[in-house]
């Protein structure tokens, strides 16, 4: 009951909406990203890409940080980026594209890593404990993939919005920024490591 009432304070703050916005952008940018409508699914992501970059810098400028904005921000991030990596996954396997075909299980590893990271942070939250915020390479690896996908809703063969009017990016570039971002995603992962064992050992040695 405290653990609710302390993730329930201060639950209207702006950068809180601003991550509920985000979280409800999410089904939007999927239902027209499925239809066909990738301008402005396009608009969606940029959106909620946008705005996580500043929820952060509105908190800590107007004291306005709190421990529901630590969870929410982080967990709009992984809804966001799962989404991303089912979606982009479809698309890369339906491609008759044979290189992008056989790429698509990369985005598997985004999959991974954020299933990963939601059922971690469940358990951690069940023992007492608090996921870390993001760190440098957390926040890099975000940044490249939001540009990543970005740059394939652009100009991604059979994706791209712009692909057949004005440029249309080579499968094997495509293939490349996904793996990139790939390689960036798992040193992230492993840079929070060090943090939950810190925790972990902490919580358990007290016992």
């Amino acid at each position: 009951m405290e653990m609710i009432k302390r993730y329930l304070k201060d639950w209207n703050t702006i950068p809180n909406i601003i991550s509920y916005v985000r979280i409800l952008l999410v089904p939007v940018f999927a239902v027209l990203f499925r239809q066909g409508y990738l301008g402005w699914a396009l608009v969606a992501i940029v959106v909620s890409g946008l705005t996580d970059f500043v929820d952060g810098k509105i908190a800590r400028k107007f004291n306005q940080v709190s421990d529901l904005g630590k969870l929410l921000d982080p967990l709009a991030d992984k809804i966001t980026q799962i989404t991303l990596a089912i979606l982009l996954f479809l698309e890369f396997n339906e491609c008759s594209d044979q290189l992008m075909k056989t790429f698509s299980w990369v985005f598997l590893v985004f999959l991974a890593k954020e299933a990963i990271f939601v059922i971690g942070g469940v358990i951690m939250l069940s023992l007492g404990m608090v996921p870390s915020a993001a760190e440098i390479y957390g926040k890099v690896s975000t940044f490249f993939f939001y540009g990543v996908m970005v740059i394939l809703f652009l100009f991604g063969p059979e994706v791209g919005v712009l692909a057949d009017k004005l440029f249309t990016l080579p499968s094997t570039v495509c293939v490349v920024l996904v793996v990139i971002s790939v390689i960036l995603t798992l040193v992230a992962f492993v840079s929070y490591i060090p943090d939950v064992l810190r925790q972990c050992k902490e919580k358990f040695s007290k016992k």
